[in-house]
């Protein structure tokens, strides 16, 4: 298993000292001091001390067993400069989960001046799938009805563990809880060797990022200094007004808009009905029909004969 030696000796202890090495970052050294221990180099090793102003470190990786003895040695950090959070598969669920809350008093508590995100090789939660997730439960007691309708999104499940660790330092780097100029970085340790393989460089992310906003603000003041070199180059003595007095060409525009613009005629008003005076009409009596009444026949009237 690798160790990485540590050697807390003062740089001036050190009769020879390597200018690469002196230029590098922590997690830059840490990761080349890795791997110059795992190519059989003796002497490879850590100064904490050489970067005290980026320590301590807080690192979140799974809760696998199999990464109990590796950390914090194979980063050659001491103990005490390690803020060890873990989780099943190293997960993160979004910028304000509760992951995310422990990574933030780990700064601002614990005083963490730069963030890891270390991922394993042949990580379990990785290979287990939604129908063995729910079989496991189901021989814990824990039937399906009682789980979350979503099991990957609830618990985060992936399929390949370093997209999983880019995806974690995504949460991070873009969460309101932790400050702008802290490095975060992704790691991928093999957990039979310990070798350790950059995933994420925070050191070049956030260069990536200040020269984006460097180049926008040289673009702004570009462009102001534009608008005032053709401030500059403006001359009011050579401008050339129109003879017309100010009041003559008023008055000749509301001569024009009056000529062309014509208040549109009013439509005729249609006939309105009689008012209603409130009393109705007078009524008129209905005329009876007249019947006419045959004559009366005399007693003993007989038609003549012919």
């Amino acid at each position: 298993m690798l160790e990485l030696r540590l050697d807390l000796a003062s740089r001036i202890a050190r009769p020879c000292v390597n200018l690469t090495l002196d230029l590098m970052r922590l997690f830059e050294a840490i990761v080349d001091a890795n791997h110059r221990a795992l190519a059989g180099d003796a002497a490879a090793g850590l100064h904490p001390a050489d970067f005290a102003d980026s320590l301590p470190v807080a690192a979140l990786t799974c809760i696998d067993a199999r990464l109990n003895p590796l950390f914090p040695e194979v980063l050659g950090l001491p103990k005490e400069q390690f803020i060890w959070l873990r989780n099943a598969g190293n997960i993160i669920t979004g910028p304000l989960s509760s992951t995310m809350r422990s990574l933030a008093l780990a700064c601002a508590i614990k005083g963490g001046k730069e963030i890891a995100i270390i991922g394993h090789t042949d990580c379990l939660v990785c290979k287990t799938s939604t129908m063995n997730l729910t079989e496991a439960f189901r021989a814990l007691g824990v039937e399906r009805a009682a789980l979350p309708e979503n099991l990957t999104e609830f618990f985060g499940m992936f399929a390949s563990e370093r997209q999983n660790v880019m995806k974690a330092v995504e949460f991070v780097r873009h969460s309101p809880l932790i400050g702008a100029k802290t490095p975060v970085h992704g790691l991928m340790v093999d957990i039979a060797t310990g070798k350790l393989e950059w995933v994420v460089n925070g050191y070049q992310a956030f260069e990536l990022s200040a020269a984006t906003m460097k180049a926008e603000g040289a673009r702004s003041m570009e462009e102001l200094g534009d608008a005032v070199r053709s401030l500059a180059a403006f001359k009011i003595g050579e401008m050339k007004f129109p003879d017309n007095k100010i009041g003559e060409l008023a008055n000749e525009a509301k001569n024009w808009v009056a000529q062309e613009i014509q208040p549109a005629p009013k439509p005729a008003e249609a006939p309105r009905p009689p008012r209603f005076t409130g009393q109705p009409p007078p009524r008129v009596p209905p005329v009876p029909q007249k019947i006419p009444i045959p004559p009366r026949v005399r007693p003993g009237f007989k038609l003549p004969r012919e």
